[in-house]
C-alpha cells in the first residue's frame, strides 16, 4: 500500500481560495450539461414532431447516462492520476455535446442525451479531489463551496438554456456548452495539481470493494436511498415544469421555464442556514428537515400549482429541501473513509441519479396520463419512501475510517 506516500505528496500542495472557486465554477459549468435539456423539451418535441413522453425519455437517458458514467468512471479516480482523468472527461463531454448539436432525428437525440450524461461526470471527480486536497479542519467548508458552485450550475443551466433556446434555438445551447468544456480543459490543465492514485486495486476489484462498502456502512445505504428519493422528486418537478408552463393555464415558453432556475437560487442560498442547524444537531437531523421541506413544496404544487405565486413558493421550498439533504448526506458519506472516498461517492451518486432518472421518466408519464396533479402525487410518494427509510435506519457512527 502507498497511502502514506501519496498523502505526503498530496499534502505538499496547499489548496488556495482561488483554486477552490475555480473548482466550484468548473463543477457548476459541467453539471449544467445534464439540465440544459429540461427547458428545451417542448422545443425539441416540436423540431422532431414527437410526443411529450418520447422527448421526456431524453431527460431520463441523460440521468441514466450520468449514473452509469459515475459507476464506471469515478472508481478510476482511486487508481489513476486524477488530473489527467478530469481533462480527458472534459474533452469527451465536448464531443458528446457536439453530437447533440448535430442530431438529425429523435433517435440521435436520445443517443446523444445518454452520451452527454455519461461523459459529464467531472463534478463528481472534483468534489472528492477538493476533499482530498483540503486540510481536515477545512474539509467541510471546502466541500460546501464546491457543492455551492455545482448547485448554482444546476439552477442557472435552466435559465441559460431556456433563454437561448427560446430566441436562438435549442441547438445553440449545446454548441455553447461544447466550447465551455474545451475552455475548462485548458484552464484546469494549468491550475490543477497532479494527484496520484491512492489504491493499487485492479479495476475489476474496485467493483467488488464497492459491494463491500455498501455492506460495511449502514449510513451509506440509508443516505443513498433517501438521496435517490429526494432527487426523484426534484427531477420530477423540473421535467414537467415546461409542459405545465406551455399549457393553457400559463401559455409561457421555454424562457419562462428557465427563469424559474433563478427563483430556485433563493432556496439554494438559504441552505447554509440548515447547515448551521446540522452543525449543532447532526447531518441526519438536517436530512429529516430537508424531507419535510420537500413535502411542503409538493403540497404547495398540488394545492396552488396553477397559480404563479404557488409555483414560485414551491420552487424555493423544493430547492432548499433537496439541497439541504444533498449537502448533509455528502458530509456523512465523505467522512466514512479516506482511501475509499471515490468509491463511496460512486455508490452514493449513482443511486442518487438513478433516482433522478426514475423521477424524470415517471414525471413525463404521469403528466401525459394524469396531468400536473399526477406529478404532484408522484413527488409526495417519493418523500413517503424517503421518510420511511430515514426513520428505519438509526444514526450510525460516520467518523469510522474503512481501510481497503
Amino acid at each position: 500500500m502507498t497511502f502514506e506516500k501519496n498523502d505526503a505528496r498530496q499534502n505538499s500542495f496547499k489548496l488556495n481560495n482561488f483554486l477552490v472557486l475555480i473548482m466550484a465554477a468548473a463543477s457548476g459549468i459541467t453539471v449544467a450539461n445534464l439540465y440544459y435539456i429540461q427547458p428545451l423539451l417542448v422545443e425539441i418535441a416540436k423540431t422532431f414532431h414527437v410526443t411529450q413522453v418520447s422527448v421526456g425519455l431524453a431527460a431520463t437517458l441523460t440521468q441514466i447516462g450520468y449514473a452509469l458514467g459515475m459507476l464506471f468512471i469515478l472508481p478510476l479516480a482511486d487508481i489513476r492520476e486524477k488530473k489527467s482523468l478530469i481533462l480527458f472527461m472534459l474533452l469527451c463531454s465536448a464531443c458528446s455535446l457536439m453530437f447533440m448539436f448535430f442530431s438529425f432525428n429523435i433517435t440521435t437525440v436520445l443517443i446523444a442525451a445518454f452520451a452527454v450524461g455519461f461523459t459529464s461526470v467531472v463534478p463528481q471527480l472534483l468534489v472528492p479531489l477538493a476533499a482530498q486536497l483540503a486540510e481536515p479542519r477545512e474539509r467541510g467548508k471546502i466541500i460546501g463551496t464546491v457543492m455551492s458552485g455545482l448547485l448554482i450550475g444546476i439552477l442557472l443551466s435552466r435559465t441559460l438554456s431556456g433563454m437561448i433556446g427560446q430566441y436562438f434555438g435549442w441547438r445553440k445551447v449545446y454548441l455553447l456548452a461544447a466550447f465551455l468544456m474545451i475552455f475548462l480543459a485548458f484552464s484546469l490543465r494549468r491550475l490543477l495539481p497532479t494527484s496520484p492514485a491512492v489504491s493499487r486495486l485492479r479495476y475489476v476489484d474496485l467493483f467488488k470493494s464497492m459491494a463491500g462498502l455498501v455492506k460495511t456502512f449502514p449510513v451509506l445505504r440509508e443516505a443513498s436511498v433517501n438521496g435517490a428519493m429526494m432527487f426523484a422528486a426534484f427531477s420530477a418537478f423540473w421535467t414537467s415544469l415546461t409542459f405545465l408552463l406551455e399549457s393553457p393555464n400559463y401559455n409561457m415558453g421555454a424562457d419562462a421555464a428557465g427563469l424559474f432556475g433563478l427563483v430556485g437560487i433563493i432556496g439554494a442560498t438559504a441552505a447554509p442556514i440548515v447547515g448551521r442547524i446540522a452543525d449543532r444537531k447532526s447531518p441526519k437531523f438536517t436530512v429529516g428537515i430537508g424531507m419535510l421541506i420537500v413535502i411542503a413544496s409538493y403540497l404547495c404544487f398540488l394545492l396552488f400549482g396553477f397559480k404563479l405565486w404557488g409555483l414560485i413558493i414551491g420552487v424555493i421550498l423544493l430547492d432548499l429541501g433537496v439541497q439541504s439533504c444533498q449537502i448533509s448526506n455528502q458530509a456523512r458519506v465523505h467522512a466514512l473513509s479516506d482511501e475509499s472516498r471515490n468509491r463511496i461517492n460512486t455508490v452514493y451518486m449513482v443511486t442518487y441519479f438513478l433516482g433522478g432518472s426514475l423521477g424524470s421518466f415517471l414525471s413525463s408519464y404521469n403528466y401525459a396520463h394524469f396531468g400536473w396533479r399526477g406529478v404532484c402525487i408522484l413527488g409526495l410518494i417519493t418523500q413517503l419512501i424517503a421518510v420511511a427509510v430515514h426513520k428505519l435506519h438509526p444514526e450510525a457512527n460516520t467518523k469510522s475510517v474503512h481501510r481497503k
